[in-house]
This record gives structure tokens, sequence and C-alpha cells, in this order.
């Protein structure tokens, strides 16, 4: 039986595609980008300052003791954001440039078949973020529940499933449902931060003082563990960086786009961060909602603060926990988007994201993103070694559409190199990003070389006989 072609304008590019591949996942024309520089940035922002990279660093806190002190702290951060920035600005590009999105990308490296295990190590840990956020902010929902009941209504869970129901609403309108809301939430909820910044420092300093800012902690493992912890937490992101920078306005350099990245999430985790670990100084409790509940004595500001936690867990979902796994359930079963994507949020119901964090410690947060990061650190390393190095940058967009075409089938360069890569980081999975990312890098080359003799995926690589 043939396949009905269709032929199209992507920005640099002219495709033959099939016909039936769902409109989500087909390269993003130029007219069709609406996404401007600033509403990139206020939309990394909305991503930023929400509850789990408070949660992030409310770990620092485990049993009233701080791994590490404030200068550690910070030197972490900004570390940590300079590599995530790089990384993200390198691996937009394929995406930025030809409009294709993460799950067709994988293809370049994996094939078609083989992207199908990459795309799930990026969609599985997005579902669960999805329903950690919606826990989240179905716990700060609880919190003006019992305000507005006078403490007649006190279930997190309720409040959890009828939070996921809106998100599922919301996000049938696809990526650009709640732009609006990016912009308004990071506003609000910075300067709501700011003032729980304000409140802490004269009413906690002392004890946030002893905890966290004058403690010993340490320039060892933990100090390099938090980094990767960080590293981890935007693993799954700037892995998918094309789902991104393919809906971003053309024009805009790779330098600048690196600074989209690096302004906006230093300006969210400095303060997110900061916020996190002194709130669980102050109060011993891990889970921010309850900590700001216990922190603010005041009905009226606790009630604001959580709305505006409620309306960041949505935005932070939109853009990072939803799209990416609805094009993976979308790629591998072939349903149109909007199923997909009320799938996503069903599945997310089903994380138990209240596991991941007690009221006494986040390490189950922690230790959550190191392991899946153990996987995504080798993935993003092959894509950067394929695009950059084996290819040149220079790819046949029309290809990695082809059911039958040069990148059909699997991989198993790429297949044996990420799961080496992943093997090297579970040796120690406190630097389970770094070491899965440079092992599986040098692992692809050296296996795109020297094995799998006459493999179609070395055609249009520096190895091509």
């Amino acid at each position: 039986m043939s396949t009905r072609l269709e032929t199209y304008n992507t920005p640099d590019v002219l495709i033959q595609q099939d016909a039936s591949v769902d409109e989500s996942l087909k390269p993003k024309t130029e007219a069709s980008r609406t996404v401007k520089p600033l509403d990139y940035i206020f939309m990394w922002i909305g991503d930023g300052v929400n509850l789990g990279n408070m949660t992030l660093g409310a770990s620092l806190i485990a049993a009233g003791v701080a791994t590490l002190n404030i200068f550690q702290t910070f030197a972490a951060a900004v570390i940590a954001i300079g590599l995530i920035s790089v990384i993200f600005a390198l691996n937009d590009r394929l995406g930025y440039r030809t409009g294709i999105p993460y799950v067709v990308q994988l293809r370049m490296s994996f094939g078609l078949k083989g992207s199908i295990i990459s795309s799930l190590c990026r969609g599985i840990p997005a579902i669960v973020w999805y329903g950690f956020q919606s826990w989240i902010g179905g716990t700060a929902l609880n919190e003006i529940a019992k305000i507005v009941t006078g403490g007649s209504f006190d279930n997190v869970a309720i409040c959890f499933v009828l939070l996921q129901v809106v998100q599922i609403a919301l996000s049938l309108y696809g990526f650009h449902a709640i732009k609006w809301v990016e912009t308004l939430t990071s506003t609000v909820i910075i300067l709501a931060l700011l003032y729980v910044f304000g409140v802490l420092l004269t009413s906690h300093s002392d004890v946030i003082a002893e905890k966290w800012v004058h403690a010993k902690g340490s320039w060892g493992l933990p100090f390099f563990a938090f980094i990767m912890m960080f590293m981890g937490n935007y693993a799954a992101i700037f892995l998918s960086a094309a789902d991104y920078s393919r809906e971003l306005k053309t024009g805009i350099s790779d330098k600048k786009r690196g600074f989209l990245y690096f302004t906006p999430i230093l300006v969210a985790y400095g303060l997110t961060l900061t916020i996190g670990a002194m709130l669980a100084s102050a109060t011993g409790i891990s889970n921010p909602v309850k900590a700001f509940a216990e922190v603010v004595d005041n009905s009226y500001i606790t009630f604001f603060v959580s709305a505006f936690i409620v309306m960041g867990a949505v935005a932070v979902n939109m853009v990072a926990n939803i799209i990416p796994p609805t094009y993976v359930i979308t790629l591998l079963t072939k349903v149109k988007f909007k199923p997909a994507v009320t799938l996503t949020g069903l599945l997310a119901l089903c994380s138990f994201p209240w596991v991941l964090v007690q009221d006494s410690s986040a390490k189950g947060l922690g230790m959550f993103i190191l392991i899946y990061s153990a996987f995504l650190g080798p993935i993003v390393s092959i894509l950067l070694i394929e695009y950059y190095v084996l290819r040149k940058q220079k790819v046949d967009i029309s290809e990695l559409y082809k059911e039958n075409g040069r990148f059909a089938g699997y991989n198993p360069a790429a297949i044996l190199a990420m799961l080496i890569g992943a093997g090297a980081a579970f040796i120690k999975v406190e630097l389970a990003w770094v070491t899965g990312f440079v092992v599986s890098g040098i692992a692809y080359l050296l296996l795109t070389k020297y094995a799998f003799q006459g493999s179609k995926f070395k055609q249009g690589t520096i190895f091509e006989k």
C-alpha cells in the first residue's frame, strides 16, 4: 500500500512528509511561530518560580541540618545554571532552525524505532513532575479551601484531582493556551515570594542563620551532588529543547537565545531556592506550602500566596510537563493531540507524587531527579555529538519523517551508548548526570566509528565511507 505524501515549506528545508503525521509533530513554519523573546523570558521565569524548585532548596535541610551553607548553595547554583544555559542553547538549535519537535529530533540518532525508548525516558519523568506539581498545587488549593470554609474542609486528595481536571481542560488548547498566565503568575509570584522573603528575614533570621547561612556544609560530594540535582532538575527540559525553541520567532542568534535561558533561570531559581531553604530552616517542614502557612500567620496573605501557587503549578506544567509527553504519546499511539494530552493528565494522576516529598524531608524528590537524569544525561550527549560532531549541523529533515527512509529502524550504537552511560552513572548516583553525559558521548563516538560496519546511520556523518 503506497503512502500519500504532502509537500510544504519549513524555514530552510522543503520537506516531503507522510500526510498521516499529526499536525503537532510537523515542523513549525516561520508564520506559525508566535512566541516573542520577552514571552520566552517570562515563560522560563514562570517555569522557575515553582514549588518543585523551592522544594529542591528545602532538600538542603534534612532533619534540621544543612548539607550546604548559603555560599556553597549559590556557588553550586551559578555553576549549574551556566551549564544548563549552554546546553540549552546548543540543543535547541536544530528545533529552532527547522521547527521539528524533540521526538523527531531523536530519530537522527536513535532511528524511528529506537526513538521510542529514548522518548519514553523524557516522557515518563515529565508525567511524574506533572503529578508532583499538581500535588503541590492541590496542597495550596486545600489551604485556600480551609480559609474559605473556616477549616471545615480539609482534603488534599480532592483538591489534587480537581486541579488536574482543570489542567487537562486548559491543555486541550495547546502550547499557547495560558501564555498570558505565564506572564501574570511569574510577576505576581515573585512579588509574593519577596514578601515571604522579607517576613523570613525579619522574624526568623536567627534560626535561618544558625541552620543554613553559617552551617559548616561541604565543598565535597554534597556540593557536586547538588549541582547534579540542579542539572538533573532541568535535564528533561533542555533535552527536549526543540519543543520550545520551535515556537520562538526566528532571527534570534545562538548567543541571545543562551541569554534568554540564563537570565530568567538565574532569577527564578535564585529566589525559589533561597526561600525554600529558608522556609525549611525556619520551620523544619520540607513541603513549602505547609511551611508558608506556618510562617505567614495571616489568612489573607496565605490565601493570596496559595492562589498564585496554584496558578504557578498550572503554568509550569503547561510549559515543561504536559507538551513533551503529549508529543511522545502522539508519536507512539498515532492519536491526535487532544486525546493524547488528556491521557497525559490521567497518567499524572497515577504518579503518586506524595511519596516523593514528606513533611520532614524532600530527599525522595532529589533521589528521583538523580535516578532519571542517569538516562537523560546520556541522551542529550548523544544528540549533541550527533548534530555537532558527526553531522556538522547538516541534517536532511525530510528523511526524519520517512517511515522507510535512512533513519528507519533503530541505531544500535546510540542505544548501546545510552545504556553504557546510564550504567556508569549508577556507579555513583550523586554524580549521575555528568558521568552519564561524558561516558555515553565517548562511547557513542567510538561505537559509531568502529562498530556496526555498514550501518545506514553512518550515512551523512564524518564516518561515512
